[in-house]
């Protein structure tokens, strides 16, 4: 049952990730887009924290999405070298997917912290 869910969280990883950069290019700075992405992030959050094994792995997680959320606010000057309003939007769209992720994994992760004392 675990890998049947992790394979539903890749998924809509891969598919976010997808919409993310297609999203971008096409339509950028749609409202529509960062919501759908935001629900993707949601799914993909809530199943990684029911179905995650290990408190190791829930660190890895949150380490892995603040490392992109902070490369997303780092490339923000893109825009301002003449690159384009596409790849910022790209980057905007993949930290919507990505924030609910990390948001979910910190909660988690003070629970659980919390619920050892």
């Amino acid at each position: 049952m675990r890998k049947s869910w992790g394979m539903v969280s890749f998924i809509l990883f891969c598919i976010g990730v997808v919409l993310a950069v297609i999203g971008g290019i096409v339509l950028p700075a749609n409202a529509i887009i960062a919501m759908v992405l935001a629900v993707f992030g949601l799914a993909i959050g809530i199943i990684y924290v029911v179905y995650a094994k290990q408190v190791e792995g829930l660190h890895t997680l949150l380490l892995a999405t603040i490392a992109l959320l902070a490369m997303t606010a780092a490339f923000a000057p893109i825009a301002v070298v003449g690159v384009g309003e596409a790849i910022t939007s790209m980057l905007v769209n993949f930290a919507a997917l990505m924030a609910p992720v990390a948001l979910i994994a910190a909660i988690k992760a003070l629970l659980t912290i919390g619920m050892e004392k």
